[in-house]
Formats: structure tokens, C-alpha cells, sequence
């Protein structure tokens, strides 16, 4: 890998398996793992209200993640993503420090195994509320397609599998 640093942007509907994903590439790699559920979760408990937050969790991302990626580490921006205005803020980042941009949808066509997904998953951030399946479903209605370069994961296979895949297609990026 050169010198220049990665951005690796995740986006997906909730409960697609983004985060499983990013968690075990930072694992890995030893890569910054900006997490905006994460970071949104730490403004609220600190008094902010949800619709306070949204924008402001990714600012705060893109302003740490332009520090690591200006020397030359590897970022993962694990996020939703929905609409083109959040996707091209990550574009315009990698673009502005000079690094590498790999983005990666991850997506559950399998509707039933989704709200499953939905439904059933753990908290992980202390104070954090995941989405119903009910605001998941409204958010799809909200989720503009991607276009562009990007790498989509079908997440319904194995997550070995799917990991396997999202390994191998950053290896051909960065020799």
C-alpha cells in the first residue's frame, strides 16, 4: 500500500451488516473505525436531540477521519449513507486529502431475514437505540440507489463469505 491513506466508506440500510463488516476489517487492519451510531449515541448522552445529531455525527466523522487519512492510515466510515449529499461528503474528503476510496453497499435482499436482522440484534453503544423495523422500512423508502464505482455485498451469505469477498476486492485496490 502507498503512503496515501484509504477511506473505506460503508453504507447500507440498518441492519444489513455493515458494521459486522467494518468491525472485523478494522480488526484486521488495525484501521480507524468511524462509526456514526457511534458517535451520534456519544451527543445524545452529552444533551444533544436526534434531530440535532444526524449532520453533525458526520461532520464530526469527516473532521477525525481527515486527520488519520492525512497520515496515510486506513478510515472506515460505517454509516447509512442514504441520500447522494452524504456520500459525496465522503468523496469529496478522500478527494481533498488525496487518498484512496473504496465504497462498499452492503444490502439484505431477503426482506424476512433483514427484519429479523432488525428485530432481533443486540445494543452495542451504551444508550443507543436501534431503529424498529417500521423506521427501517420508511428509511428504504428514503434510500436513494447508488451509482458509481462501488463494491455491493450481498450480506444474506455467510459472513465469512461476504467478508472473503469485501478482503479480496481491497487487495486487488492496493497492490
Amino acid at each position: 500500500m502507498s503512503d496515501r491513506g484509504m477511506l473505506i466508506e460503508f453504507g447500507g440500510l440498518p441492519g444489513t451488516g455493515k458494521s459486522t463488516l467494518a468491525r472485523l476489517l478494522a480488526h484486521d487492519t488495525k484501521a480507524v473505525w468511524l462509526r456514526i451510531d457511534e458517535i451520534e449515541g456519544a451527543m445524545r448522552r452529552n444533551g444533544l436531540t436526534p434531530e440535532q445529531t444526524g449532520i453533525a455525527a458526520y461532520s464530526v466523522a469527516h473532521d477525525v477521519a481527515t486527520n488519520h487519512l492525512q497520515r496515510g492510515l486506513m478510515v472506515i466510515a460505517d454509516a447509512v449513507n442514504p441520500v447522494v449529499e452524504a456520500r459525496d461528503g465522503w468523496r469529496h474528503l478522500a478527494a481533498d486529502v488525496d487518498a484512496d476510496h473504496v465504497v462498499v453497499e452492503t444490502v439484505c435482499p431477503d426482506s424476512t431475514e433483514h427484519r429479523r436482522r432488525v428485530e432481533t440484534r443486540a445494543g452495542d453503544i451504551p444508550g443507543w437505540t436501534y431503529p424498529s423495523w417500521d423506521q427501517v422500512h420508511e428509511l428504504m423508502t428514503e434510500y436513494q440507489p447508488r451509482t458509481g464505482n462501488h463494491l455491493v455485498l450481498d450480506t444474506t451469505r455467510p459472513v465469512d463469505d461476504t467478508y472473503q469477498e469485501l478482503t479480496t476486492h481491497l487487495a486487488r485496490r492496493t497492490t
